[in-house]
């Protein structure tokens, strides 16, 4: 299942091998690396070419989204976002600090009858709640893998449920994965790297099930300058955050970022 950039030679050899033994899907890691600003009268040219009146993004999740308690009176995601939004689209933010998938339901409950599309960020707090795990003894790393293993399958089933509910919605939905921190000590920062992928792993995989546009934060919120802590996003951070989201829900962005292919 190879990781490809849009409009590489490799993907062209693929997307046109004659051969039918691969199929294209409508899945892309949108900010594979965060996409430079646009001018507003681009921006606005955009927001033209969406059927069906004015584009109404809502940020659902944890404190990814809801960042405005760590960024010290500076801009936030939600007004980054808005802040680069194209004219008449609008962006509401029912992501909570601390939500884990289990309060994502009462989210959508309070979704706006406009929303036109769903940004979901769930995840970083499920697996926080497991992290007692990496000082758990076990006699070989077998049996240590086997342990986060089974934290991740109940995360996995718990997340399903989460994009059932919100793909229940009839709307596009994108959503992201845990970014690995600004942890300071570099061992404990190895290990949870390797622990936050494997949540990422069952993140991914129900994405791509399901042909969902991710924003891949690990590949987003990479300078120090982008945490407010180990674990929170700055203000700069929340910039970069809110472009991906734009290139991840503009339409003239549609080929940006990755893609997936899957036999």
């Amino acid at each position: 299942m190879p990781y490809l950039c849009s409009g590489s030679s490799s993907e062209r050899d693929l997307v046109n091998d004659g051969k039918g033994r691969r199929r294209f899907l409508q899945y892309s890691i949108a900010a594979l690396a965060v996409p430079e600003p646009v001018s507003a009268a681009s921006r606005d040219a955009g927001a033209a070419s969406i059927a069906g009146g004015s584009p109404h993004l809502v940020l659902l999740g944890d404190s990814i989204f809801d960042n405005g308690a760590y960024t010290g009176g500076k801009p936030d995601v939600i007004a980054q976002l808005r802040k680069i939004l194209p004219q008449q689209w609008k962006a509401t933010l029912l992501a909570r600090d601390g939500a884990t998938t289990e309060g994502i339901p009462d989210q959508l409950a309070r979704l706006p009858a406009d929303a036109t599309h769903l940004i979901l960020s769930v995840g970083g707090n499920n697996a926080l709640m497991q992290q007692h795990l990496l000082q758990a003894r076990a006699a070989t790393v077998a049996e240590g893998l086997a342990v986060l293993a089974g934290a991740v399958s109940k995360f996995e089933a718990s997340y399903r449920q989460v994009i059932s509910a919100c793909l229940a919605r009839k709307l596009p939905l994108t959503v992201c994965t845990v970014y690995n921190g600004n942890f300071p000590e570099a061992d404990y920062r190895t290990v949870t790297t390797a622990a936050i992928a494997l949540f990422n792993d069952a993140i991914l995989r129900t994405a791509a099930e399901h042909r969902l546009k991710v924003i891949e934060l690990r590949l987003v919120c990479t300078r120090p300058e982008d945490y407010a802590n180990p674990i929170e996003p700055s203000s700069a951070g929340a910039a970069r955050i809110a472009r991906a989201i734009l290139a991840a829900t503009d339409p003239r962005a549609a080929q940006s970022g990755a893609q997936i292919f899957l036999s």
